[in-house]
């Protein structure tokens, strides 16, 4: 009774939300929009750029985005965009973002527009790839603008478009992200009501998944110097082995979440994904350095975790005459999805979706600065199934693999849903408590 229920309501659609003499006009312009779509996301994924190195991605967006007509900010955050586009009457604001940076990923996947560019990063020479599906955001947002701005003279309110670099963390020693796009006041202008963004996903090609509340998790990266005393490696019991003590101590990181967390509550992830220590065979060394991240949902388990770490990583050390620094950075919060609006969205989305659907998704243990856009304004973030055609959703590559492809059929069901929420949005605005 309850799914047929929600099934009812979501058939209403953009139709119920949105001025309904918009729908065909909106139908004709996605369809004319999708070949230069195509082009602009072809484009992009053979030129990637890294994390603040989105100089000529940049210029892309902004070129047409001022070709459109509309009021066009650049240089936020290094290389950010922001395009504003004003309705014909007031209304409320609303913001649709797009990430532009690539990874430091080499390319696997044989396609005439694979990326062959190389780059430094962090001092090591890598492969650049759009392995996570940025090339796709852009595109589907500048086709969105596209789309939006035909419609100019009948809309009241404005939308803001925001093309955001880094979203990948910047490189050591540099600050990025959509962080400092708001530090540097991309919303000072124009403080936007509510934003929406989406991100593309392995699951069935075009459907879209969303979730109320924590829909990706918060992240951190930590490090720990382990500081022994070197000695040769035949007479480890002249020093203090630093290696040994490392060992005992990622194993007892490891059991943090799962002995001493109550994961009833929220899940947690703890992960060592670095180990650096020694230069010769038979020297035990003065110290070791390890790196790695956790990921959590609530933000006092968050606290409660780094706290424990801190405290094991100190008395492992000492037990065995060794010391320990624990040093941790927050790369995102919780992407928390405001319920009314999440709730709001959902005829839009399935308007948007078609007969693909919309579909529920588990918290995912990956992150999203988006988060803090969020924390600005009430957000909802959601994901666009990109499954290549006759390939099991269970097989196919995941974000930031080398082997990650995209199913361009599935990009209209992205600027179809950002154009019915942007549209929905200014005609029908969800009744949210704003943030000041």
């Amino acid at each position: 009774m309850l799914r047929t229920l929600l099934s009812v309501l979501l058939a209403s659609a953009f139709s119920a939300q949105a001025n309904t003499d918009l729908k065909p006009q909106t139908e004709t312009a996605i369809q004319n929009i999708q070949p230069q779509m195509l082009q602009w996301r072809r484009h992009f994924h053979q030129y990637p750029e890294l994390s603040n190195r989105e100089v000529n991605t940049a210029k892309k967006v902004a070129a047409h985005l001022k070709s459109l007509g509309l009021e066009v900010q650049t240089g936020i955050a290094h290389h950010g965009v922001l395009g504003i586009l004003k309705g014909a009457k007031p209304g409320p604001t609303v913001a649709l973002r797009a990430d532009m940076d690539a990874l430091p990923v080499t390319e696997q996947v044989d396609l005439p527009f694979a990326s062959k560019v190389r780059s430094t990063f962090n001092g090591q020479e890598v492969g650049v790839m759009h392995a996570c599906g940025h090339d796709a955001h852009t595109a589907m947002l500048m086709a969105t603008a596209s789309v939006l701005t035909e419609l100019k003279a009948q809309l009241a309110g404005t939308i803001l478009f925001v093309f955001q670099p880094a979203e990948e963390g910047p490189p050591a020693g540099e600050e990025g992200g959509a962080k400092l796009m708001l530090k540097e006041g991309v919303f000072a202008k124009y403080k936007p009501d509510a934003i929406f963004g989406l991100h593309v996903w392995p699951g069935p090609a075009g459907q879209l998944q969303v979730k109320s509340e924590g829909i990706m998790a918060a992240a951190d990266s930590f490090n720990i110097t382990v500081k022994g005393k070197q000695v040769h490696g035949s007479s480890p019991w002249r020093g203090v082995d630093p290696i040994a003590v490392t060992g005992q101590l990622i194993t007892a990181l490891h059991q943090i979440p799962a002995r001493q967390l109550d994961v009833t509550q929220a899940p947690a992830v703890l992960s060592v994904g670095q180990v650096h220590g020694g230069v010769r065979w038979n020297i035990i060394p003065d110290d070791v350095k390890l790196e790695g991240t956790i990921r959590t949902f609530d933000p006092q388990m968050r606290e409660q975790l780094l706290q424990k770490m801190q405290h094991t990583s100190e008395h492992i050390a000492a037990a065995s005459g060794a010391t320990a620094e624990f040093h941790n950075h927050s790369f995102a919060a919780v992407t928390w999805n405001d319920a009314t609006l999440t709730e709001w969205a959902m005829p839009s989305l399935q308007w948007a979706a078609g007969k693909a659907g919309v579909a529920p998704i588990k918290p995912i243990t990956a992150s999203e600065d988006f988060s803090f856009f969020q924390q600005e304004v009430p957000g909802v973030f959601f994901f666009l199934g990109i499954a290549p055609e006759n390939t099991p959703v269970e097989q196919t590559a995941p974000n930031h693999s080398p082997l990650f492809q995209v199913n361009e059929q599935a990009l209209e069901n992205g600027v179809r849903a950002l154009t019915a929420l942007a549209l929905d949005y200014l005609a029908n605005p969800a009744k949210t408590d704003k943030k000041d």
